[in-house]
């Protein structure tokens, strides 16, 4: 039995990931990015079209999907770890004041506008609090993408982009395990017991930077002088990514992403030579193998066809309010951090999308019962249409605008 219970495993693997890679190469083929297709290929093999969990081969539904989802918070760690990979302080900070402004503006107008949306339908104020929570979010990589294929992500504004993004997902992924924290843990806690909450996450967040910032590089820089260690330096990342989402759980009382990408940032700091070996290894499993599954995952949860004609007013004004907010939010505050009216305008556009980084803290809202299973249809719909609207707004902006007026980035030292 349990050989069999193991092959059914592998045929559904199989399946899950044929699906996700046709499906994106088919979005990139039509200017959709791959998160597109590979959200789409969840929704075609979950309860909506072909109920996949529910085949007649696959003999116990619940043990498969249980470990899909275990295989699916693995993916979720490993892309919050590849991300922080990707933040590269030093060039940020040549457009930190744009960041600052836009980042937090860009966090805290979309939880402004949401949170009355919600309520106006009568769901209960802690779901309409995490539902603002999961609007805060941005996914960087869909309109990175599209300006890396346009030839302006090395622009002021394409730097000012990734810079704000990473500012923007620090606070939501932040807000996130404040809200887990609190409203997750007993309502009748204490004043007292409230604020060890918060001491206890602030506690953690500086000791983990302060590990992975110094700690990391210097022993990985040290392994990889190590003839016998050194071709293992990418599975001792692995485990890095895994013990800092382990503390960040059990020692800070927040989100393991969080942890896992605190890492990441660290490994920024480590020689060429480390950092790219890492990022080759890492990406290549989290790209080919897990984070397909956390996507497909998703829509094997959610079922379009049970969305009731009386929820799609709410879908329209989340899906208004998601843009407007980031459009206004973050190009306000850019815009007070010293771009002009046309780039902090074009930043907004580029904010829109709500993609990985809103279905992972969507996911982890509904895993941890602070978002029901009725409104999480309609806020994955509103996460798909961000996420499908960004790169031809990204490409009408800056399109309309000469070159001439794209000004390109600050020369910025690297180390």
């Amino acid at each position: 039995m349990e050989s069999t219970l193991i092959a059914q495993l592998f045929l559904a693997l199989s399946i899950i990931i044929a699906f996700a890679q046709i499906a994106g190469a088919s979005a990139r083929a039509v200017g959709q990015p791959r998160v597109f297709g590979e959200l789409l290929a969840g929704v075609i093999l979950g309860p909506t079209l072909l109920d996949m969990l529910h085949w007649s081969t696959f003999e116990d539904p619940e043990l498969l999907k249980k470990t899909l989802e275990e295989f699916a918070e693995i993916g979720v760690l490993f892309l919050m770890f590849t991300v922080g990979l990707e933040v590269h302080l030093r060039e940020l900070l040549s457009v930190g004041k744009v960041a600052i402004g836009g980042g937090v503006l860009g966090a805290a107008l979309p939880v402004a506008l949401a949170l009355p949306v919600v309520l106006v339908f009568d769901y209960p104020a802690e779901e309409a609090l995490f539902v603002g929570v999961v609007m805060a979010a941005t996914s960087v990589s869909i309109s990175a993408q599209t300006l890396l294929e346009l030839g302006v992500l090395r622009t002021k504004e394409g730097i000012g982009l990734l810079a704000t993004a990473v500012v923007d997902d620090i606070l939501a992924i932040l807000l996130l395990s404040v809200v887990i924290a609190t409203l997750g843990s007993d309502s009748s806690a204490s004043a007292a017991e409230l604020v060890w909450i918060f001491v206890r996450m602030l506690l953690f967040l500086v000791g983990a930077v302060i590990v992975a910032w110094y700690g990391l590089p210097r022993v990985f820089n040290w392994l990889y002088h190590q003839k016998q260690l050194m071709p293992g330096i990418a599975a001792f990342a692995l485990v890095a990514a895994f013990l800092f989402g382990w503390a960040a759980d059990a020692l800070g009382g927040i989100a393991a992403i969080t942890g896992a990408f605190v890492a990441g940032m660290g490994f920024t700091q480590t020689i060429n030579q480390v950092r790219h070996k890492i990022e080759d290894t890492v990406q290549a499993i989290t790209y080919s193998f897990l984070v397909p599954i956390f996507f497909v995952n998703v829509g094997l949860h959610t079922n379009l066809a049970d969305i009731s004609t009386d929820l799609l007013p709410l879908v329209v004004l989340l899906f208004v309010s998601a843009a407007v907010s980031k459009v206004f939010g973050s190009g306000l505050g850019a815009r007070i951090g010293g771009f002009d009216n046309g780039e902090a305008f074009r930043l907004g556009v580029c904010m829109i999308s709500r993609g990985e980084v809103g279905l992972i803290i969507a996911s982890l809202g509904l895993a941890n019962g602070l978002l029901g299973s009725e409104l999480f249809q309609p806020i994955f719909l509103v996460i798909l249409l961000t996420t499908v609207i960004t790169p031809p707004l990204v490409r009408l902006v800056f399109k309309s605008h000469s070159q001439s007026e794209i000004k390109p980035a600050p020369d910025t030292a690297h180390g």
